[in-house]
């Protein structure tokens, strides 16, 4: 096993700094205005050979239930549950608060070891907190600088006998890993209650608030022998309608996960008119080119089932022509119907945008394509098509030889492209075409 560790506190004392700099990258969203974070973000830590798996929480908070904030503290107990070991981080500029402590009572009664990690004591003005901190019953603070890098050596120390409790597998640096599988759309499309679904667990804040869900969150699960690594993304609106530096990271990190995801699923709220957004969503999962599946959610509540998946195919052939077919499933996370066809038309996603074309047969069909239908003549010269092969695939990308093809139009491009589609089923994935000259011996000059 993993030794397992869960970053707890108050809100604003340096939680998701600290999560950023264990794990190495810049992935947990950080602001001065407090509470940014709220669902439970995990990522793959080390300090030096120790590694180790880190959740960063929104952290303990006292509210009303059927809040939004009571939802995001139970997502911090959770992480409790599920870690071997608590950093309970203060800030020891601050010193110790009021709620340190009634978050510190909360943390003794769960029964797991607790680590007191004292943040942003970098300077003198931390001397007094760090004194203030051995009355929460914790032992010696660790005094760190999480924005810094000051202090990660006690932090190792501390957990290092935690992991020969548990025993360490050295991680996993499996070269097959898990597919990597994003979901995105409009706010409060439901991508929280799909993935929760996908999960069968409450693993995702969810609940009629917009906007609910700020980092690109990545959770494990496997589905009938596949293992795939499922992101979930803030809502990305219209840039024109993206107010405020916490939104902008929030879309920002959305974007990061399109990027680093093979297959995209792209919800759609079913329940609305279709909006330009939705389709812009697909186009930019297309031009990163990532296999793409479009979801249509809150099905259950869609009275004209019929007219409704009629507009979104009218929509898709008018406006995203360069992935006709993308497979179009629909579901209702809630009432958990839809999802296996959901998986499916991924891995068929997936099957399609790993596939591969032979030379010979990729050049059988070219000559065919071409005699059906040559190349235009600009200004009296043939264009001339030698030859074609697959250059790779993840998507499918066709290197394309021959003289003159820099005045290759556009609609010639794209009959060619129409037609592998068709001929070799490469419906709904993105495909890419790199055109090539060839050179002329004769002229010295170019």
């Amino acid at each position: 096993m993993t030794l397992t560790v869960a970053i707890l506190g108050r809100p604003n004392v340096g939680k998701s700094t600290l999560f950023n700099r264990l794990v190495g990258r810049k992935i947990a969203l950080v602001d001065d205005q407090p509470g940014v974070t709220r669902d439970r973000r995990e990522g793959d830590a080390r300090i030096g050979d120790l590694k180790f798996k880190i959740f960063d929480t929104a952290g303990l908070d006292e509210a009303r239930r059927d809040t939004l904030e009571a939802r995001m503290s139970a997502q911090a107990e959770t992480a409790i549950g599920d870690a071997d070991v608590v950093l309970f981080v203060i800030d020891a500029r601050a010193g110790v608060t009021p709620t340190d402590k009634q978050f510190a009572e909360r943390i003794r009664r769960k029964g797991k070891p607790v680590i007191l990690v004292a943040n942003k004591a970098e300077s003198r003005a931390a001397d007094a907190g760090l004194l203030e901190a051995f009355e929460l019953g914790f032992g010696e603070p660790l005094a760190i600088s999480a924005e810094h890098g000051e202090g990660l050596d006690q932090i190792y120390d501390a957990l290092l006998p935690y992991r020969d409790d548990v025993g360490d597998d050295g991680g996993e640096d499996r070269a097959d890993g898990p597919l990597r599988l994003a979901i995105i759309g409009q706010p409060n499309a439901g991508k929280s209650t799909l993935v929760n679904a996908l999960l069968g667990e409450e693993r995702m804040l969810t609940g009629p608030e917009a906007g609910i869900t700020r980092d690109a969150i990545s959770s494990d699960f496997e589905w009938k022998g596949q293992r795939i690594r499922l992101w979930d993304t803030a809502g990305i609106r219209r840039k024109a309608k993206v107010t405020g530096k916490i939104e902008k990271l929030a879309v920002s990190d959305a974007l990061r996960a399109i990027r680093f995801a093979e297959c995209v699923i792209v919800l759609i709220d079913a329940s609305m008119p279709i909006e330009s957004q939705d389709l812009t969503l697909a186009n930019l999962v297309s031009e990163e080119g990532r296999a793409i599946v479009l979801a249509l959610s809150k099905w259950d509540i869609v009275e004209d089932k019929q007219k409704t998946m009629k507009e979104v195919e009218s929509k898709l052939e008018d406006v995203l022509p360069e992935i006709r077919g993308v497979p179009v499933v629909t579901l209702s996370a809630k009432q958990e119907r839809g999802l296996d066809k959901l998986l499916n038309a991924v891995l068929g996603a997936m099957e399609k945008w790993n596939s591969r074309i032979s030379t010979a047969q990729l050049n059988r069909w070219l000559e065919a394509a071409i005699e059906r239908n040559p190349p235009p003549a600009p200004s009296g010269r043939r264009i001339k098509i030698r030859y074609a092969t697959q250059a790779s695939s993840r998507p499918p990308t066709f290197a394309i030889f021959g003289n003159q093809l820099a005045r290759l139009p556009t609609s010639y491009t794209r009959y060619l492209m129409n037609g592998l589609r068709k001929d070799f089923e490469l419906w709904g994935v993105p495909i890419r075409f790199s055109l090539r000259g060839g050179k002329n011996p004769f002229d010295k000059d170019r």
